[in-house]
């Protein structure tokens, strides 16, 4: 093989290939790295099936799993917005309108605004934190009550809670 060798490559080249493949241990490194070497510099294109196979390709290597390259459908996408205590109101969970169609509930404690909907039996408008939704329940929920005292009225600018003390502030519930 060597002769056959050196009448078909040039000499420079023929010397570089018999001076490293004559240990075995070279051969093995070679072995390992040159199909490494393609792939590095021959990379798939990002559309290339060898990187990400078609959803339908994907469905059908593994149809019964539940996972999958694509979800089945979209999340919702969650959208930035500012309440005022009259937008909230409608929020109450008592019914569609044309700012809720989805009969959503949500309150607000801390400015920071909770969608509560998955809870409607605790939340909505007969459940045990019903005086809650739709309104900001900062000054209820620290002081852990249930009265319509602690509910800023509709009309009224939203609760400082500057009266609160540090440990009904930052009081962490275990």
């Amino acid at each position: 093989m060597g002769q056959l060798l050196s009448h078909v490559l040039p000499p420079p080249v023929y010397g570089f290939i018999s001076r490293y493949t004559q240990n075995p241990l070279n051969l093995f490194l070679f072995s390992i790295c040159g199909p490494l070497l393609i792939f590095l510099f021959f990379i798939p294109h990002s559309s290339s099936d060898l990187v990400m196979p078609k959803v339908s390709d994907a469905r059908k290597m593994h149809p019964g799993s539940q996972y999958s390259t694509l979800p089945e459908s979209h999340p919702k996408s969650i959208e930035f917005v500012e309440y005022t205590p009259r937008t909230l109101a409608l929020f109450d969970g008592s019914g569609t309108n044309e700012a809720n169609p989805d009969n959503k509930i949500l309150l607000a404690i801390d400015s920071q605004v909770f969608d509560v909907s998955s809870g409607r039996h605790f939340y909505g408008p007969s459940g045990p934190y019903g005086n809650f939704a739709g309104r900001d329940a900062s000054r209820g929920m620290a002081k852990q009550s249930f009265d319509l005292e602690m509910i800023t009225p509709l009309d009224q600018p939203l609760d400082t809670l500057e009266d609160l003390t540090m440990e009904e502030r930052y009081e962490k519930h275990e």
